[in-house]
């Protein structure tokens, strides 16, 4: 049961008697497709104007290796307010969001809105949500509701100061992310007397690219409209962010809060698409230097994202952090901080400890990260990556950049890696370093690691019925014995088959007949 009643009445019992002061507000701002470069305090990049948020680095801590759950918004969502490894419970990327039973599984899960309004926090949201229906944020321990991420009509039971309204469709007419950032500042306000917890997802610099002039004004000069758009937005989160610290600073709750800023995934560069017109898909504007790749990879500029974090008179301020961190820590953090025991469920780490040097090393031993036909693990200053049938291995603490693979010189790190990553990918749903789900993935994880890793910056292009070579009839009676539902494709479980040797060539051998590239191999694919 996923309310766990009789559970949260004894944590109840047990929260009550610790004071309001040992319960600190928590303020967690996700961005949306936020390239690690775009920070002023990252230092990568000079065109980005971001005070606010640089500020509470500088009075807080800078991560320079903080990371997310994945590199595409569903499933990083999912990891950070859960605080579990996403895969777990299913939710691989981002077509999950529309399998019904994927998402009865993640109802299942406490998130941190749960868990903390258990604790007496008063809970809010505001902007964009996409784990689900927008009338059912509120099943997931969110009270108040502000479900708006673009500037069409919202949904929401809380209105821009604060008061509650019947659930309904919002009609602010404010650009969405000054709209999410008027209602976080008036949520700080109405509950300034007792522990709160918001959850503020902006949707930005995410297209489409929708800044309005006077945010478009602070940035003049030359450069892509893309990159303009993004500055802007980015602009526009920073204003809110100072908002939020104004609020909280005239209601002297500045020392009482923890805030955390954190982006979802890295920016989509689109490789060649590099400035694309109008909003669709396509560069953002945003941008990962000096990380290698994008949104979609599980190399650094997919994964590695802004993270900073502030919470004044506790957390000393200036810290420039090295050790790597990752998205699940914001609940356990929680967990702690609003005296609720430890829960084995949760895999991430209570960081206060550490950045206030009680505790020294790092948090985490191991991370891990499975998307799609991608998985990979850091441990320590080493990372191996998998990609399909691909494998590579990088030193962090000389080579951040993934630019010159070393397993061939270290097999030895290569493999055990591989076996850890093996170990934890079994207890994942589906279990293994696969799970291939989505169209395309295969055809589009070649490309960017051709481009990225690899270094070949010619695109592979789509295969045309004219240029496929015929496949003989052993083909044909591979193809036959595989279909058991005799829908004319086979997937790359049905595959399988099952086997547990030889994996990486019978993928191989699978990705060769996927002609079309959309993970699928079909009937018109055999001649």
């Amino acid at each position: 049961m996923r309310k766990l009643l009789v559970y949260y009445a004894i944590l109840l019992g047990v929260a009550s008697f610790l004071p309001a002061v040992e319960k600190p507000n928590i303020i967690l701002v996700f961005t949306d497709d936020h390239g690690y470069a775009d920070l002023g305090c990252q230092g990568s990049v000079d065109d980005v104007r971001t005070p606010h948020i640089d500020a509470l680095a500088e009075t807080g801590v800078r991560m320079t290796d903080g990371y997310v759950t994945a590199p595409q918004c569903v499933p990083s969502r999912g990891g950070i307010l859960t605080g579990q490894y996403q895969n777990r419970f299913g939710l691989e990327s981002n077509p999950e969001f529309q399998d019904p039973g994927v998402m009865a599984r993640f109802d299942q899960v406490e998130t941190i809105a749960e868990r903390l309004k258990n604790a007496g926090y008063a809970t809010g949201m505001a902007g964009k949500w996409h784990l689900g229906p927008g009338n059912e944020i509120s099943q997931h321990g969110f009270d108040h509701v502000f479900h708006k991420n673009s500037n069409a009509p919202g949904q929401a039971n809380i209105d821009l100061e604060g008061k509650d309204v019947r659930f309904g469709i919002e009609k602010s007419g404010l650009y969405h992310i000054d709209a999410c950032s008027e209602v976080a500042a008036s949520f700080v306000s109405r509950y300034r007397e007792q522990p709160f917890f918001f959850y503020l997802a902006y949707r930005a610099p995410h297209v489409p690219l929708d800044a309005p002039k006077k945010y478009l004004d602070r940035f003049p000069g030359e450069m892509p409209q893309r990159r303009r758009q993004a500055l802007a937005m980015l602009s526009a989160v920073d204003d809110g962010v100072g908002k939020i610290v104004e609020t909280l600073n005239k209601n002297n709750l500045e020392k009482k809060t923890l805030i955390w800023v954190i982006g979802d995934n890295g920016a989509p560069l689109k490789i060649h698409k590099v400035d694309a017109p109008g909003g669709g898909p396509g560069w953002d504007g945003s941008v990962n230097t000096p990380l290698n790749g994008e949104k979609g990879m599980l190399t650094e500029g997919g994964v590695r994202v802004p993270f900073v974090v502030n919470w004044k008179g506790t957390i000393p301020g200036g810290q420039v952090y090295s050790e790597p961190v990752i998205s699940l820590d914001v609940a356990a953090t929680a967990q702690a901080l609003a005296g609720l025991p430890e829960d084995p469920q949760l895999d991430g780490v209570n960081l206060i400890p550490f950045l206030t040097k009680e505790k020294s090393g790092a948090p985490h031993d191991v991370l891990y990260w499975r998307w799609l036909g991608q998985s990979a693990i850091r441990e320590g200053n080493w990372k191996y990556i998998r990609s399909d049938h691909r494998e590579y291995l990088f030193d962090m603490e000389t080579d951040a950049e993934e630019k010159n693979d070393v397993l061939a010189s270290h097999p030895e790190i290569g493999t055990k890696l591989k076996q850890r990553l093996s170990t934890w990918a079994g207890e994942l749903s589906p279990p293994g370093i696969w799970a291939l789900k989505s169209a395309g993935t295969s055809r589009n994880a070649a490309n960017y690691f051709d481009w990225y890793i690899e270094g070949k910056r010619e695109l592979q292009p789509p295969v045309s019925k004219a240029t496929r070579k015929p496949s003989g009839p052993t083909d044909a009676t591979i193809f036959q014995q595989r279909n058991k539902d005799n829908n004319d494709e086979v997937t790359w479980e049905e595959f399988l088959a099952g086997r547990t040797e030889k994996v990486e060539i019978i993928r191989a051998n699978f990705d060769r007949r996927d002609l079309n590239g959309n993970g699928l191999w079909e009937r018109d694919e055999i001649k």
